[in-house]
């Protein structure tokens, strides 16, 4: 082993010199050269940006990636493949594995079985969800994470040894400055000395020869400071170009968020989409049945009004048990006694799916009331001389 014993003992002392300097900078025992306000103002920006670009980093992990043990492996898989300079393979979603599973399952039950061909309808659908968040993931990946990981694995890095750097020049800077500041002292008192030797010529002589070496010691301490500043002052003009493209950097990410939020768009408007169309197959198959099999065997009893109120997307119809009844409300059932009539606002648009029902539009209000023996999810709606049954979920009571 190549072992450099100099090099090393060079290393301990330099090491040792500037902890004793930052102690003394602590104590208020040494003069600290300070760096220019907007240098300074420069510095803590960078700090700022590099600190929360890291907290913003990991936070948006753990959003596309949830599970810590996933992320974990996959961030080791992906670093794996990256020095094998391989590509990564794609990985099925949760979402995709479980639409296989429904698809599977629904092979083995029957997929012309009311549970069978309902799995396959919502195995399909669950994939179509999964295939989306896979493309989101992708997306956020390239357009997001990756310019925040560079900046932090390449930028940051540059400007982090820059910075080391001018540190270490200033430290350099401050000891020229003690060192010229000791030897003036030490020519001053040289200087103010009385000479009770001047009678003697020899120890005149070695006098003289003192002062010159003093005066001398002087000069190559004012060199090195010289040297010092110079090499000082280019250093901080380096690292205030490097800090000064932080602003760069901030319109980098910003055009980066900007993507990553409308992939995000993206992925929830498919995610929405596919889940009104997967309400709106599940409503037809359960209107189909409806004739054959109970309700009960078609579609499970319908969530409570209240708690769908503000989750049902427009155009897609919630209770089913009422639908799936073999006897309808007739129209005349509409002159028995009301229970008392209320004004509603219509949330969503309805398209009635019978003569008994009402169609609605967004936003319009109607008179609605019950009668009873009534399931309690719909209501009788009455708009001008139109009357018939109405959601609940689809209206806004009005007091």
């Amino acid at each position: 082993m190549d072992f450099n014993v100099k090099k090393l003992a060079s290393d301990a002392g330099v090491f040792f010199t500037r902890a004793v300097q930052f102690t003394e900078e602590k104590l208020g025992q040494a003069e600290k050269t300070e760096l220019d306000p907007h240098l300074e103002n420069l510095i803590t920006r960078a700090d700022g940006t590099k600190n929360w670009t890291e907290k913003i980093l990991r936070q948006t992990e753990v959003l596309l990636q949830p599970n810590p043990i996933d992320h974990t492996g996959a961030r080791i898989e992906e670093f794996i493949y990256d020095k094998l300079d391989k590509k990564l393979p794609s990985k099925a979603t949760n979402a995709e594995l479980l639409g296989q599973y429904m698809l599977e399952a629904a092979n083995e039950f029957g997929p012309g079985t009311p549970y069978g061909s309902t799995l396959i309808t919502v195995g399909e659908y669950q994939k179509r969800l999964g295939g989306a968040e896979r493309e989101f993931l992708h997306t956020s990946a390239t357009t997001f994470l990756t310019p925040l990981r560079n900046f932090l694995e390449g930028d940051w890095r540059t400007i982090s040894k820059e910075r080391r750097l001018l540190e270490n020049r200033r430290l350099d800077l401050d000891i020229c400055k003690a060192r010229l500041k000791k030897a003036k002292n030490a020519e001053a008192k040289g200087a103010a000395a009385p000479d009770f030797q001047e009678t003697r010529p020899r120890n005149y002589v070695l006098s003289a020869s003192a002062s010159a070496l003093l005066s001398e010691e002087v000069d190559k301490a004012e060199h090195e400071l010289r040297v010092a500043q110079t090499e000082f002052d280019r250093q901080a003009e380096v690292t205030r170009l490097l800090l000064e493209g932080i602003s760069s950097t901030h319109l980098n990410h910003l055009r980066c968020l900007q993507d990553f939020a409308e992939a995000q768009a993206t992925y929830y408007a498919q995610c929405h989409h596919y889940m009104q169309d997967l309400q709106r197959e599940l409503n037809r198959c359960a209107n189909s049945a409806g004739a054959h099999i109970p309700s009960a065997a078609v579609c499970p009893n319908p969530v409570s009004s209240a708690f769908l109120s503000g989750l049902t997307s427009p155009g897609a119809p919630v209770s089913c048990s009422s639908s799936q009844r073999p006897s309808t409300l007739a129209m005349e059932q509409t002159q028995l006694p009301i229970t008392g009539t209320r004004k509603a606002k219509v949330l969503y648009d309805y398209e009635a799916h019978d003569a008994s029902e009402l169609s609605l539009l967004a936003d319009e209000f109607i008179t609605v009331y019950t009668v009873p023996g009534m399931d309690p999810d719909w209501l009788i709606g009455e708009r001008g001389n139109e009357k018939g049954k109405v959601p609940v979920t689809y209206l806004e009571l009005l007091s």
